[in-house]
Parts: C-alpha cells; sequence; structure tokens
C-alpha cells in the first residue's frame, strides 16, 4: 500500500517527521519498505522570472531570454513560443537532473549562450504531455523550489501490508493507526451533497438475487456530467500512489478507493438495457469481455453484475466493455457494494485478473463504508463533472451485519504480554483505533464490539495483539526464556529401526519407498493358500484407482512390482530393501494391527560390472549372509535358519525360515518362478522377509565384551563324512553347545560330494579354535579338546572321519 505523508496530514494533524513515521508505523506492524520524496530530486529547479524575451539572431523558432532567479540575472535560450516578458517559470539550473536522467549543462546554442533550461509540466514529471513550457502562478517568490513553491514536495511512503490487514488499504486506514501513535483525532472527509429533486428510485432499481455473495448493494446516480481530463491535484495524488489518470469520472472511483479504502465503479447509464441492476450468478460458459478488452468464459460460481438482459462486470475484479464511461458520457449510475471474500479471491484466480478492486475485496471489504465512500464519490463527481446527483440512495442491505462481541480479561493480557496493564490503559488503547470498549462481565474484563473494518480480528488473542502493537513491542521487556536442555537417549525401537537402515545401507541396499496401498489381488499372485490370513485386507474408503484399493498385508508384492518396473528399464542388478508397516486385519469388527516389517530383494550380479569383478550372480547364500549380518550387529540370541518351514511364494527347496530364540522371526529365499512368471520377471530374484517388531524385542542393548587373550591360538581341522539330511546348524549346535571353556570359534570351511563320496553321503569340514585366556595350550591339551568333540558329533550324528 502506498500513501504520501501530506495525504495523511489531511486526516491527522501530527508532529512526526517522515522518516520518524515510518519508524513509529514499523514498530506498530505496519512495515514500512521504502520512504521517498517526491520533488526532492528537482530542488534545483527554481521560480525565475522573464526579464525579457527576444528572438534568437540565428534561428526563427528559438528566443534568447533574460531570466531573473532572484539573485542574478542569467541569459537561457528556448524553443517553446508560449511565454512573455514577466511571466514566472522554471528554470532548470545548470547541473538539474531532470527525469530520463537528462543533464542540464551550460551550453551555446547556435552561438548564445544558455544558462538552464526553461521546464514544461512534461520535462518534470508532471503530466504525459505538454504545449509549452510551464507558466506558474504570479505570485510565487523567486528562486524557491518550484515543487516546493506549488506544495508539490511531499514523499512517498510504501507499506508491505500482511493479508490480514484490509483496514490499512487505504490512506484512511494509515491514519487511523497514524492518529493512534500521535494521540491525535483522525479526521474523516466531510462530503456535502446538493441532490436535485429527481428521485434515483423512480429511475433505476437494484435486484440481489444472490444475497450470500453480495451481502449489501447500493447506488447513486449523476446525471448532466461532462467527461474531461482532472485536474492536476488529483492526477498528481493518484500517480503518487501508482495510479494513473483516465479522466475525472474514473479519476474518482480510484481516488476513493485510495482514500477511503472500498472500491467503486461507474457505469454509463445508457448502456445499462431496461435501466436497472441485478446481482446474481454467471451462466456455465457464458462469454464475458472485460475492460481490458480480453474475453473471459463464466461459471456459475462467478458472481455477475447485470443489467436486464446481460453481465455488464465482474463483480469485485473488472468492469465490462458494455457499459465502461466514454468521452461523451452524460449520466452515470455509480456502484458501491460488498462481495463476499471467497467468492471474488475464486473469481480473480480462475480468470487471472488481479486487480485494485479485487485485491480489497478478497481480504474483506468494510460492509460499513459503502455509504461513506458513494457519497464522496457522488459529491467529487459532481464537483469536477459539472454533474447533478439524483435525490436518495439505493441501498439494498437485506441482511444487517452482526458486530462481534469479544470478552477481553486483563490477567490474560498480563500473563501473555509480562507487563503491567490496568483496564483503563487497555480500553483507552483498542479505543485508539476504532474499537468500541465497555466494562465487561467482571472488574477485569472488558466488552470489545469489533468493528466492521476490522475484519481480523475473531478472538481474544487478536485483541491482545493489538494491545502490544500500540503499547509498543520497543517498550515490552525482554526476558529470556528459562528451559532445561534434556538429551534423552532415543528408545529402542527407534534404535533398532535406525540401525536396520544402516545395515542395509552399508551392505550395498538401496531403500524403496512404495505406497502402502496395493491392489486387492495381489497376494493371490504370490500363491498364497486361501486361508492364509494375509488375504484379509483393510479396505480403502476412497482409494485413488483399483491399483491401491487395499491396505498391505505384505511388502512382498509391492518390492516385486518395483523389481519388475527396474527390469523394464534394463536396470538388471538389484538389492533393494523396504522398512514399512503392515496392515494385518483382525476381522471385520476389530481394528487392524500394524507390524513393522523389514523386506529385501537380491537379483542380478553380486559385483558390478568391471574388468577386476566377477561375473557371478547372487544367490541364496548371498541374501542369508545379510539376514546374519542383521542378526550379529543386533545382538540376537539363539539364530536358527531351518528349512522345516517356508512359504508358498519361495522355490522347493531353496528357502529357509529364520528364528530366534525358538520363535520365527521371517522366511528367506528364492521366489518361485511362476510366482515370477506372474510379475514379469524373467531372473532368479531372493529375497527376504523379517518381522521387525520381533527383531526389536529380542534385539541385545549392547555387546558381551569378551577379554582379549594374550596366548596363541591353536587350530585343528577335520573332515566329517556324514548323512545328505544333516544340516549344518546341527553341527555347529553341537559344537556350541559342548561348553568347552578354550573353544573360542568354529568355520564350515568346505562341502564336498562326489568321487570317493558314498551316495547318500557328504563330506563337511570343520575348523575350530581352540586359545585360552591364561595360558598356553599345550598339544596333548588340544588334542583332547578336539577328540572329544569329534567323538560327541560322531555319536550324535552318526558321522564318520575321513
Amino acid at each position: 500500500m502506498i500513501v504520501t505523508y501530506n495525504w495523511l496530514k489531511e486526516f491527522v494533524d501530527f508532529d512526526f517527521s517522515p522518516q520518524e513515521l515510518c519508524d513509529r508505523l514499523t514498530m506498530a506492524g505496519l512495515e514500512v519498505d521504502s520512504l521517498e520524496e517526491i520533488g526532492g530530486q528537482f530542488d534545483s529547479v527554481i521560480v525565475a522570472r522573464l526579464e525579457n524575451v527576444a528572438p534568437h539572431p540565428d534561428a526563427d523558432r528559438l528566443t534568447v531570454c533574460q531570466v531573473n532567479n532572484g539573485r542574478e540575472v542569467v541569459q537561457v535560450v528556448c524553443g517553446a513560443t508560449n511565454h512573455k516578458q514577466g511571466d514566472l517559470i522554471a528554470l532548470a539550473q545548470p547541473g538539474s537532473v531532470l527525469p530520463g536522467d537528462f543533464k542540464i549543462k551550460k551550453s551555446k546554442i547556435r552561438g548564445q549562450v544558455s544558462q538552464g533550461m526553461l521546464c514544461s509540466e512534461k520535462e518534470l514529471g508532471l503530466s504525459d504531455e505538454a504545449a509549452g513550457i510551464m507558466i506558474l502562478p504570479a505570485d510565487l517568490p523567486l528562486g524557491q523550489p518550484v515543487f516546493a513553491a506549488l506544495g508539490l514536495k511531499d514523499f512517498q511512503i510504501e507499506i508491505g501490508l500482511t493479508p490480514n490487514r484490509p483496514d490499512c488499504l487505504s490512506v484512511v486506514g494509515v491514519a487511523r493507526e497514524v492518529a493512534a501513535l500521535s494521540g491525535a483525532p483522525l479526521t474523516l472527509p466531510n462530503t456535502v451533497i446538493a441532490e436535485i429533486a429527481k428521485p434515483i428510485a423512480e429511475q433505476t432499481s437494484v435486484t440481489i438475487e444472490n444475497s450470500e455473495g453480495c451481502p449489501r448493494y447500493a447506488a447513486r446516480m449523476i446525471e448532466g456530467i461532462k467527461i474531461g481530463p482532472s485536474p492536476d491535484w488529483m492526477v498528481r495524488r493518484l500517480e503518487a500512489v501508482g495510479m494513473r489518470s483516465i479522466n475525472n469520472i474514473v479519476d474518482v472511483t480510484n481516488y476513493v478507493m485510495m482514500e477511503l479504502g472500498h472500491p467503486l465503479h461507474a457505469f454509463d447509464f445508457r448502456f445499462l438495457e431496461e435501466g436497472r441492476i441485478v446481482v446474481k450468478s454467471a451462466r456455465d460458459q457464458e462469454v464475458f469481455v472485460t475492460l481490458d478488452d480480453q474475453q473471459h468464459l463464466l461459471t456459475s460460481d462467478d458472481l455477475m453484475i447485470c443489467d436486464g438482459r446481460r453481465a455488464v462486470a465482474m463483480a469485485g475484479v473488472m468492469g465490462g466493455r458494455n457499459s465502461e464511461v466514454q468521452d461523451d458520457t452524460t449520466t452515470v449510475l455509480l456502484e458501491a457494494a460488498y462481495f463476499k471474500p471467497t467468492m471474488i479471491r475464486r473469481t480473480s484466480k480462475r480468470h487471472g485478473l488481479h486487480t485494485e478492486s479485487s485485491h480489497r475485496f478478497e481480504r474483506g471489504a468494510d460492509i460499513e463504508m459503502i455509504p461513506v465512500a458513494l457519497n464522496r464519490a457522488a459529491g467529487l463527481m459532481a464537483e469536477l463533472g459539472g454533474g447533478n446527483v439524483l435525490s436518495g440512495v439505493i441501498d439494498n442491505y437485506p441482511q444487517k451485519l452482526e458486530l462481534p462481541v469479544i470478552e477481553l480479561q486483563r490477567d490474560k493480557v498480563e500473563a501473555l504480554l509480562d507487563i503491567a496493564l490496568d483496564c483503563a490503559t487497555i480500553q483507552t488503547l483498542l479505543e485508539s483505533i476504532g474499537l468500541d470498549v465497555d466494562a465487561g462481565s467482571s472488574a477485569d474484563s472488558l466488552s470489545v464490539r469489533v468493528p466492521s473494518f476490522r475484519p481480523d480480528i475473531e478472538r481474544d488473542i487478536d485483541l491482545i495483539e493489538e494491545v502490544a502493537r500500540l503499547y509498543g513491542y520497543d517498550r515490552i521487556p525482554v526476558t529470556m526464556p528459562i528451559g532445561t536442555v534434556d538429551a534423552p537417549l532415543p528408545p529402542k525401537r527407534q534404535k533398532v529401526q535406525k540401525l536396520l537402515r544402516q545395515i542395509m545401507v552399508k551392505t550395498g541396499f538401496s531403500e524403496a519407498m512404495n505406497y502402502s496401498f496395493i491392489a486387492a489381488d495381489a497376494m493371490k499372485k504370490l500363491g498364497l493358500h486361501a486361508t492364509d490370513g494375509r488375504h484379509l485386507h483393510v479396505p480403502i474408503m476412497n482409494p485413488l484407482s483399483e491399483d491401491q484399493a487395499v491396505m498391505r498385508t505384505s511388502l512382498v508384492p509391492s518390492l516385486l512390482e518395483t523389481v519388475s518396473r527396474n527390469l523394464n528399464y534394463r536396470s538388471l542388478d538389484l538389492q533393494l530393501f523396504e522398512l514399512r508397516p503392515v496392515f494385518l486385519s483382525q476381522g471385520d469388527h476389530a481394528a487392524c494391527r500394524e507390524n513393522l516389517t523389514l523386506t529385501a530383494v537380491m537379483s542380478g550380479r553380486r559385483e558390478p560390472e568391471g574388468w577386476a569383478q566377477t561375473a557371478q550372480n547372487v544367490d541364496f547364500y548371498d541374501l542369508k549372509g545379510v539376514v546374519e549380518q542383521i542378526a550379529a550387529e543386533l545382538y540376537l540370541p539363539e539364530v536358527e535358519f531351518s528349512a522345516a518351514q517356508t512359504q508358498e511364494y519361495f522355490h522347493p527347496g531353496k528357502s529357509c525360515c529364520f528364528s530366534i530364540a525358538g520363535e520365527v522371526s521371517g522366511f528367506l529365499g528364492e521366489i518361485h518362478p511362476e510366482v515370477l512368471r506372474r510379475f514379469a520377471i524373467d531372473q532368479p530374484v531372493y529375497i527376504f522377509e523379517l518381522d521387525v517388531e520381533k527383531l526389536i524385542h529380542f534385539a541385545g542393548e549392547f555387546a558381551q565384551f569378551k577379554p582379549l587373550s594374550r596366548y596363541p591360538v591353536v587350530i585343528r581341522d577335520s573332515a566329517l563324512l556324514l548323512d545328505e539330511t544333516i544340516q549344518a546348524a546341527e553341527i555347529m549346535a553341537i559344537i556350541q553347545g559342548s561348553k568347552m571353556k578354550s573353544l573360542e570359534d568354529v568355520t564350515l570351511f568346505d562341502l564336498y560330494t562326489g568321487k570317493g563320496i558314498p551316495e547318500g553321503k557328504k563330506s563337511l569340514a570343520i575348523r575350530v579354535r581352540y586359545r585360552d585366556q591364561e595360558k598356553t595350550l599345550t598339544e596333548e591339551e588340544v588334542s583332547k579338546f578336539h577328540d572329544k568333540l569329534i567323538r560327541s558329533l560322531c555319536r550324535q550324528l552318526g558321522a564318520e572321519i575321513r
């Protein structure tokens, strides 16, 4: 919002300097973005008198003028013809810089010295056109800057308003704030209208069909006007606030809008069919041409101002080309109305029209300002256009707006602002900005009636904000907040989730993020048994599509879809994981249970393609190694892999379950070829699915530290001949269950079947490491330990030493 210093002083008699005023406004919450002096750059353009005007001896169209600047007489060569001896003119002295960066210098023109330039209104930026130089009033003092002598010096103040302060989108609105800051009274324009006896009600009417969009519509009529240019004072004032002059009638509507903050519109009455106004919604697909000659396709959500047959204005946004004021207009119907902010905002956005009018209406205009602005504009039109105002006002206001009343407690003000204020002080502050304040329901409360020009005040906290800014933010004591800094350890659940992600990433996996919604038949593609509980989905009430109709009960379908998409883009080497909840239905009437799950998939090459890497593909044991890594870093107890239990979507004989302390906690293996076919995948895929809730439950908080031994290790290797049905885990379980004090580690390092091995048998080679914490083991001791261990394996597993 742009206002000027002198315009504000017309409404409030304050003593602040321009800079002090800007500082005060900023501290009161109206941040001033810029302060610019109007005319200050032209102080070297002064009032001077033409003492003599003579023809130029060497040029027919130039004159040589002797100019008295109040101190001396100087010679200036001029090309204008509208001046004569004795005229007061505007003299730009050498060194002056005029608009357009035009610098004035002492020079010679056709042999005659010229010490400056005689200026026109156009050259000083006071008008767009000029027929000659500017002839000044005869009573101005010589030598004084022209802008100061004419009263044109001013200061332009640009305020960066927040959207919740529509009351300050006018000079009067800002002046109200200045009055509160200075303690001086606010004086509104006093409009006296000389009406003729002809009543407006006999000439026109107003009908509101959409009272929700337009709660109030008022109109006045002025006839016998003459369209022409606006007076200089109005043109300069409009230009000072960023608006251009059009003609005297249109300029009045803009002037009053900037002055009082309420948009107005003038219709050429002769173009209104049936001579009446109807406020209603547009017809769908209706075409309307606005003042800027742009066509707009309307919808039934657009509020329109119509005559008896057609739309003549887009309510609150822009007028229509078919009813605009023209050079031969003699009768004007003047509109002042209130429109619903949300409706104007949507229309403005929909049609890409942001105007000064829509800017105010969509933020909330003052419905009680309508008669004030209407009479102010009608009086100015009659004065500047030479017209007559018809008697009476059409004011269609079917349901008067009820002003809100807010109860304000003094103790709440003190608690929030940390300052001691009595009710009388609070009342004085609030009344200074136009609020009606009375005694409240108790001795320490106030009842505040909020005026219609402050739609942003809705609650007591809004009133407390007003008290703070009017009292002065700079006067509120600064206190530092007191608090303690706590650094609680993250809960176990959070630590485990973070650690799982870190493990997966450092082992070469990338995290996938899929929707929690899947297609209703997704689990059928996995080939699960019909009685499997994962077929019971939680349905989505308003699904985005059929592919996202239910909450997923497993992460496997989503990851297989991700693999399929990647393969289609020829991304063949994949290591992906997803750590998200699944949603398991507990029946028709019970809430679903969220179960955090970690699922990972591997497919393609084991190592990135390159000259130094092998071309081997990943297999089951790569996947199993990742699960073992998870078990190790989470310190899971009694981890076991068993092929006794598996899932329908795994390849037969190439999968197993993962157990912790005897509880099944996940499954891993190669995906069944038929399942891969259903997902359009043409290469082997390995996947594991772990129950993170159980991982969290069993995860150890700390590693079990074992002191390092200072004594050497002794290694024994043994090859055992076993039945093919015996798993390596059984061997490891027997060895670990032996509880030998000096047994440090066991590794399975070889598996052999083939030549030299009987059918139905296999050879497993183990490496056992022995070390004592207190002494060096002797050969005899190690042999004794190892022989005992081998005998135990042979007895329990039927093994033979090779």
